[in-house]
């Protein structure tokens, strides 16, 4: 038996490969050469194609946007002309990995029960990326499909992510693309058109707040990240639960889908179906593992992977409560006012008559732009050399503990929102024999809600918390249509106070040449809006 190993990710099938594959099958390999310009047999015959799809656990990303299932589908309809067997294997994503080709191996013997073992002497792989060159290693011989020089500077025809990339790219109706319409696949057309692709592929690709691989931020550490949402989430479900509406209810932004199931367990809710719509593919992959475990009470729990600020996540007018927790904050700080307005107006758009979205997040003081005096503990760490440029995590955050409250507000000055240029500008001064800082009122809350999270101080360097105060809030909600709920409330968090403000920092403000001690203003909220026509 000799087999042709097609690896890729498959999100779009071309003519071209097609005929190649088409003509092997039928005449077999003479007259063909491998990447080296070395000829095959003339007389050696291929007896089946085996297509390995990679990162199979992967979709809904700019770099894999279609499911494994609907790959493996047009693969199947692709197949169904070729006059040859042909086979199907799921290859997980592995990230980077110079083992990669061993592992595909190793992963289509395992799927396939021990039935198909992949051999230099039996195996010849086609393929025309870079990967190749892990197969060579290996002993392979490689089929170079579209590829015709060794450098990977030309082809002979279109690969298929520059069709994938002209549909994103494009104004018009991509079905209409020249480029797609000549070079496409009828397989995987069908597809397309069918599931309307093209329009997910142009989302994908204009979203600006998600990654390629459909993370919002590549420097998060995601234990750290799901612990603490684990661990405050009964005080979530207690501020927001009596708000709560039974019907539809969307958890948007779920992390790791604990608030889910806390509602489970709530009778009110128990005739309620919960959606739980997470972007991040590591929270996502958790969110359905759990679900798999049967960590929810509940059978009617269901999570999406969906991107709410480009569109809507939910039918228009379909939901009875939606939920989003420290989320938009993120959006203001990754993507911008553009869609922090954009979320706002879809989930307008979601909510029925009388629904509720219960938004849980920072907030920004009111009067934020008010002149403060800062004054830092500068005897609980060292004062000098609070600067230096440390890539690993782990080092950077023992670099930073081992700061003083002061010299952290030097650091924070320097590194808040740098890549935004929205750089902290104060001033250090003396009064009443008290050095202090003098700065906006928002700019001091952004530090002291920020100098402790040292482990993921790269992250949180970018995160914007007081925007909007507590009435900006309101009335963007209320231009969108809302109508915001009598018991909404902006309140310090006494965490905040304990853990943050005490024995660490003191804000003053100056009024005839005297300093006034002022208590530290509102941190975090509780913004209920209905929609009320």
């Amino acid at each position: 038996m000799t087999y042709i190993l097609f690896p890729g990710r498959h999100h779009l099938l071309t003519n071209f490969q097609f005929d190649y594959l088409n003509q092997i099958a039928k005449e077999g390999l003479a007259g063909i050469k491998d990447i080296d310009g070395k000829s095959f047999s003339p007389n050696e015959k291929v007896d089946e194609v085996v297509f390995a799809i990679t990162s199979a656990n992967h979709a809904n990303t700019r770099r894999n946007p279609l499911p494994l299932y609907q790959r493996a589908m047009a693969v199947q309809d692709f197949s169904h002309d070729l006059p040859i067997k042909t086979t199907i294997y799921d290859i997980n994503d592995i990230g980077v990995s110079e083992s990669f080709a061993d592992y595909v191996l190793k992963r289509i013997y395992s799927r396939s029960e021990g039935s198909l073992k992949l051999t230099p002497d039996n195996t010849i792989v086609a393929c025309s990326t870079p990967v190749l060159e892990m197969y060579k290693k290996l002993g392979f011989r490689i089929l170079p499909v579209e590829l015709l020089s060794k450098d990977f500077k030309r082809y002979a025809d279109n690969l298929p992510w520059e069709i994938i990339e002209e549909v994103a790219n494009i104004q018009d109706n991509w079905m209409e693309n020249k480029l797609y319409k000549g070079k496409t696949h009828p397989a995987s057309k069908r597809l397309w058109e069918t599931y309307d692709i093209g329009d997910k592929v142009q989302q994908l690709f204009r979203d600006t707040i998600i990654g390629e691989d459909g993370d919002i931020t590549e420097t998060r550490d995601y234990n750290t990240y799901v612990r603490s949402m684990d661990h405050s989430t009964e005080q979530k479900y207690s501020e927001t639960s009596s708000f709560v509406k039974p019907g539809r209810i969307g958890d948007i932004g779920c992390a790791v889908g604990s608030w889910i199931k806390f509602a489970c367990q709530d009778s009110r809710l128990a005739e309620s179906d919960f959606y739980g719509i997470e972007v991040t593919r590591k929270l996502y992959d958790i969110c359905e593992q759990r679900k798999d475990n049967g960590e929810f009470s509940s059978d009617y729990v269901f999570f999406s992977r969906k991107n709410a600020i480009t569109g809507l996540v939910f039918e228009p007018d379909s939901m009875d409560s939606i939920l989003t927790s420290s989320l938009t904050h993120e959006i203001e700080s990754y993507g911008g006012r553009g869609d922090l307005l954009k979320f706002i107006k879809n989930r307008a758009a979601e909510l029925n008559e009388g629904g509720r979205w219960i938004n849980r997040d920072v907030v920004g003081p009111d009067d934020g732009s008010k002149t403060v005096y800062l004054e830092l503990n500068s005897s609980d760490g060292r004062n000098d050399d609070y600067d230096q440029a440390i890539g690993n995590r782990d080092k950077l955050k023992e670099y930073l503990d081992g700061l003083s409250t002061y010299a952290k507000f030097l650091r924070f000055s320097k590194d808040f929102r740098k890549n935004e240029s929205e750089q902290v500008k104060y001033e250090a001064v003396s009064i009443d024999n008290k050095n202090l800082i003098k700065l906006q009122l928002k700019d001091a809350c952004e530090f002291v809600t920020k100098k402790d999270y040292t482990d993921n101080w790269q992250s949180e360097m970018h995160e914007t918390f007081c925007f909007w105060s507590f009435d900006d809030w309101k009335q963007h909600l209320e231009k969108a249509g809302l109508k915001v709920h009598p018991q909404s409330k902006a309140f310090v968090n006494p965490w905040v106070i304990k853990k943050r403000v005490q024995g660490k920092v003191k804000l003053y403000t100056l009024q005839d040449k005297t300093l006034n001690e002022i208590d530290y203003p509102v941190s975090n909220m509780v913004l209920v809006a209905e929609k009320r026509h």
